[in-house]
This record gives structure tokens, sequence and C-alpha cells, in this order.
């Protein structure tokens, strides 16, 4: 039996390609969140605008997994409501137990499925979005 190596090409480019800005101008929710099985942690920070995401960035300390996780939400959640994030934070914890299919998107990060050690990195980034939408930001409003 041929096992997957734990980060492909792919998983690696898509880490390395999380953006500089690790802020948003005027941020209305900020919020930190942390993996207990990896020791991850995730400060999102959002604009909102009538409840859809208008603006992301985030402070990603992850390995490549939570990384490239990190990098599919950053391209995702604009336009986004809560209620969405919610969905496809199921969506991608049932593909990760084996329940489902891979969410759109995320198929760059099969390897990780049979490595539950890991999967807490990859929710990582839904965790402190989902956190992000109800912790004001200093000074912003929710």
């Amino acid at each position: 039996m041929t096992r997957e190596p734990p980060y492909t090409l792919d998983i690696l480019r898509l880490a390395a390609s999380l953006p500089i800005e690790t802020s948003v101008p005027a941020a209305t929710h900020v919020a930190e969140a942390r993996s207990a099985t990896c020791g991850s942690t995730i400060r999102s920070e959002l604009r909102t605008d009538n409840g859809r995401i208008a603006a992301i960035a985030q402070k990603v300390t992850a390995c490549a997994y939570g990384q490239a996780s990190a990098a599919l939400v950053q391209g995702w959640a604009p336009g986004r409501l809560k209620a969405e994030v919610i969905v496809m934070r199921a969506a991608v914890k049932a593909w990760l137990d084996g329940r489902g299919e891979v969410p759109e998107g995320f198929a760059v990060l099969r390897p990780v499925q049979g490595r539950a050690g890991r999967h807490g990195a990859v929710l990582l980034p839904f965790d402190a979005l989902l956190k992000a939408f109800e912790e004001p930001a200093p000074g912003g409003q929710k």
C-alpha cells in the first residue's frame, strides 16, 4: 500500500499563497481561534456589510494543512453569510470524517483526510471566522 506524502507540492504552493497582509482596515469583527489537537492559531479580522463578509484577513500560525485551508477560506469567504460558513464547515468536517464528498475547492487537501491529528488545523480557519462573527473589533460594531 502506497501512502501519499503528507504535503504535496500543491498544498505547499497553496499554503505559501496566503496574503502577507494580516489586518483589515476598519475591521468590524476580530477573533482568534486555537486548535486543541495541534496548537495552531488563526486570528481573523472581518469587515461585514449587511451580514456578509466584505473583507477578510488572517494571521496564521499553523502547519501547511492549516495554512492551505486558510488560503482556501480566504478566497471563498468574501460575500458569504455566517450561515454559509457554518454549512461549509460542516461539509468539510463530514468529508474529513469520511461521511461525505470533498467540498468544492477543497480536493487539494485530500492527503489530510487520513491524518486525524491535522483535521483541527483544516477546520481552524472556519472556527476563527465563526468566532469573529461573534466578536466585534475594538471600536467596531456587530
